[in-house]
């Protein structure tokens, strides 16, 4: 009986040691983690609350490198050039303030976040004020890629402001500051651009283009804000202390509803983008995988979440009225494209709608597209034409009515005693060329100089006589019996 139970004890025995190992694999993983990723005990707290309030001021020598890093910038944007705005990025002291805004926001303080403000709005108008002085001067004021890029934000702009935000108040919260961070942040947040932006949209006199880069600035900016707030918050900044209850209670009021003004409108923000941009994902995969059709090409897409409207332009051959049911249907049984209206635009549309929608660029591109196609055939063109020019060279050299000629030179050059002509063919071994070459022989009474005289007289008569570019006189050879 002893010996029946014994497998049993041991069966028991072994799921228990199994449970215990699991336990404490699990205990390690957790230990690990917790030390991988726990910031709080290598946070100075007190140090990182005065680098932040230094950072505040924008008097003196920020905001002269503020300036000076705005024209780089504009410089940068305005002939797109990546390099020099991520070089002005890395010089400009913009987080500042903002940073200042999230701080004192999560350790109720009032004066810290009232010089923050004040700040703010000096630097954006230092900013906005360099950024309009700088393209109303400059001779360049075309929309180049990287203003247009600046114009309005997107989801990932959100998204970069946030993380960006996180690593920011992360690495000044480290014991000995992490200067990389900060210029990582500097240039991936890219706070600095959208100012230049609202100073070139004044100058050019486009409310869309400075609305935009502004919305953009204040996503940045609110977001960066935001995440300082939080980390903050997080990782146990001490508040402020008020002698007085009431004023301390006032100042936590105040700041938890300028907080809340913050956050409310900034969720609600990143959901708007955030249905835009899978409405506008959602369209160019829709026609990019179904609007296909044998001859016929998509060469512009225009779509709208406000509207719901979206219009596509086709060139090449008419798609039949069926097939274009077809993608009416189509879409509407698609998820996020079901309120959508669809209008497509062919070549047959004879109304100026189309050629209106068309965007300089696109009508450029096409353009681009037809001149490297037929590149090879332009250049065949210019050869045959090269050709043609000499063979009527050659023709007008040939057509030259001598006897007549001969008579006017007796006449004209009592001198001459013997008048030649003939064509000559001459090669540099890259191409040949036909000139005609006019003989003389002087009366061996002449001296030398008047004889060079004499040929240049009668070469430029020749010329303008019958219309020549080139000819060449010649004396005749020393005929030795």
């Amino acid at each position: 009986m002893k010996e029946e139970n014994k497998p049993k004890e041991e069966h028991v025995v072994s799921n228990e040691a199994v449970k215990k190992d699991a336990k404490s694999l699990l205990k390690n993983v957790r230990s690990f983690m917790s030390e991988l990723l726990d910031i709080r005990e290598d946070t100075d707290r007190d140090s990182t609350i005065e680098a932040v309030k230094k950072d505040i001021s924008f008097k003196g020598h920020n905001a002269w490198i503020l300036i000076f890093s705005i024209f780089v910038a504009s410089i940068g944007l305005n002939v797109s050039s990546t390099a020099v705005v991520i070089g002005a990025m890395l010089i400009s002291p913009l987080m500042g303030p903002i940073v200042g805004i999230g701080l004192s926001l999560a350790i109720n303080d009032i004066e810290m976040l009232r010089r923050s403000l004040i700040n703010l709005a000096v630097m954006i108008i230092l900013s906005v004020l360099t950024a309009t002085i700088y393209f109303l001067i400059s001779p360049i004021t075309e929309l180049t890629p990287e203003l247009e890029a600046r114009t309005y934000p997107t989801i990932l702009d959100v998204l970069v402001a946030i993380f960006g935000g996180l690593a920011l108040i992360v690495g000044k919260t480290k014991k000995g500051t992490m200067a990389s961070v900060i210029f990582g942040v500097a240039i991936a947040t890219a706070l600095m651009p959208p100012l230049c932006t609202v100073g070139y949209g004044i100058a050019m006199g486009e409310p869309s283009y400075y609305t935009g880069a502004f919305y953009l600035f204040s996503i940045n900016a609110v977001f960066i804000a935001l995440s300082t707030f939080l980390v903050s918050k997080l990782l146990g900044f001490p508040m402020v202390k008020y002698a007085n209850s009431k004023r301390r209670r006032f100042v936590a009021q105040m700041a938890s509803l300028v907080a809340l003004v913050v956050m409310i409108p900034s969720m609600f923000l990143f959901y708007n983008l955030y249905k835009t941009q899978v409405f506008n994902s959602a369209t160019e995969e829709y026609v990019k995988e179904i609007i296909k059709y044998e001859g016929a090409e998509v060469v512009k897409l225009s779509q709208d979440y406000k509207t719901k409207n979206i219009d596509v332009y086709l060139i090449g051959a008419l798609v039949p009225k069926q097939k274009i049911a077809e993608w009416y249907k189509g879409i509407r049984e698609e998820e996020n494209l079901k309120d959508v209206n669809l209008k497509i635009h062919q070549g047959s549309d004879q109304s100026s709608e189309m050629a209106a929608q068309l965007s300089s660029a696109v009508k450029s591109g096409i353009l681009e597209d037809l001149y490297v196609n037929n590149q090879q055939a332009l250049t065949d063109k210019n050869s045959q034409i090269l050709l043609l020019e000499e063979q009527l060279t050659r023709l007008r050299s040939s057509g030259i009515p001598f006897v007549g000629l001969s008579e006017e030179v007796h006449v004209n050059y009592e001198n001459i005693e013997r008048f030649g002509f003939s064509n000559t063919i001459n090669t540099d071994f890259k191409k040949a060329d036909t000139i005609p070459v006019f003989f003389v022989q002087w009366n061996s009474k002449l001296n030398e100089s008047s004889k060079r005289k004499e040929e240049a007289k009668l070469k430029n008569w020749i010329k303008l006589k019958y219309n020549l570019d080139t000819l060449s006189v010649a004396r005749y050879p020393l005929i030795q019996n």
